[in-house]
C-alpha cells in the first residue's frame, strides 16, 4: 500500500488551532474559564505556532505540544492567583519561551509576568 502524505501549510495549521469545535485553541480556552480566567492568544502566536510545528515537521499533532510547553508554568500557577483575570500568548511566548503577560484584576492595565506579585 502506498499513500501520499501532504503536508501542511502555515494557514491551514493556524485554521486548525482556531476552527473546529473541539479546536486546540477553545479547548485551553475552556479550561482556563473553570478558573475564571480570559486565554487569550495574539494572532501573531498562532502564526508562531504554526510555523514551529513546521519547523519541527510535527504537523498538526505537533500543535498541543508547542501549546503546553508556553502554558506549561501558568496552568500550575494560576489556579491558586485569584487577581489573575486574563492570560495572554503573544509570539514572544512562543518563539523565546517568555512567559505569558498576565493582566490581574487590581489593574487591568498593567500586565504582569508570570512570578510577579501585586501590592
Amino acid at each position: 500500500m502506498i499513500s501520499a502524505v501532504h503536508y501542511l501549510d502555515k494557514d491551514s495549521l493556524v485554521r486548525i488551532l482556531t476552527e473546529p469545535k473541539n479546536a486546540l485553541v477553545r479547548q485551553y480556552q475552556k479550561f482556563f474559564s473553570l478558573d475564571e480566567i480570559e486565554l487569550v492568544f495574539a494572532d501573531d502566536a498562532l502564526v508562531a505556532i504554526a510555523e514551529k510545528a513546521q519547523e519541527r515537521q510535527t504537523g498538526a499533532r505537533g500543535l498541543r505540544t508547542i501549546i503546553e510547553t508556553a502554558l506549561l508554568n501558568v496552568m500550575f500557577e494560576l489556579p491558586s492567583r485569584h487577581d489573575v483575570r486574563k492570560c495572554v500568548i503573544t509570539k514572544e511566548t512562543i518563539e523565546k519561551g517568555l512567559d505569558p503577560t498576565l493582566v490581574t484584576e487590581a489593574d487591568d492595565t498593567t500586565p504582569l509576568q508570570l512570578g510577579e506579585e501585586t501590592a
